[in-house]
């Protein structure tokens, strides 16, 4: 069973990240207009504020792009959401499913990329650092997958998702060390003893 099979994976359409909590601070704050003017001059947005309408397009060219990746028209999926980033750059779900399309397409480092810079940009998710580090068991680099999750873990200590994938590669990373054990010293029965059940544990792994 290959590691990148082991882990799971967060899936943008749950990802419970609203318009609101991508405003800066201070922005959700407006100066309440004076009574006499109201009817003179409409209150000014705050910055970065969305209407209802723009709202409603964002989520239907969200919905087209999701639907997109399902019938595996990546390209077109991907230019919507270039699109949408382009309007919207402090919105993550564009650029979140974005990364996941990369990696449909088997184009991981281009999916690491924008895992990275997704992170970076919204330090707050845990979601890009859980799928940073199932990209990067896939690609046997365990010590870079327990960092990320480490930090998936420390931004959400509730993240269940990415403690199980925590564990996983915690496992792998024992189960490295057991078997070098056992070859350096062939006598070294409880290397390989341990070694088997942190095997048998990883196999019980849907």
């Amino acid at each position: 069973m290959s590691a990148a099979r082991r882990y799971r994976y967060s899936c943008p359409f749950a990802l419970a990240v609203c318009v609101a909590l991508a405003l800066p601070c201070g922005a959700q704050t407006a100066v309440p207009p004076d009574p006499a003017n109201a009817a003179a001059k409409p209150t000014p947005r705050a910055p970065f504020e969305i209407s209802e309408a723009e709202r409603k397009a964002y989520a239907q060219t969200m919905a087209d792009a999701r639907a997109l990746v399902a019938q595996k028209k990546y390209d077109d999926a991907i230019a919507k959401l270039d699109e949408l980033t382009r309007e919207r750059p402090r919105e993550p779900q564009a650029r979140f499913l974005k990364a996941v399309a990369l990696t449909d397409q088997s184009k991981v480092d281009a999916a690491i990329a924008e895992y990275r810079t997704l992170a970076a940009d919204f330090p707050e998710m845990p979601e890009p650092h859980n799928n940073l580090a199932v990209l990067y068991s896939g690609k046997g680099e365990l010590g870079l997958a327990r960092d990320e999750l480490l930090l998936a873990v420390q931004t959400a200590p509730d993240y269940a998702v990415a403690r199980e994938n925590l564990g996983d590669v915690y496992a792998a990373l024992a189960a490295e060390q057991y078997e070098k054990a056992a070859t350096l010293d062939k006598r070294n029965r409880s290397a390989s003893a341990k070694l088997k059940l942190v095997r048998d544990a990883a196999a019980l792994t849907p």
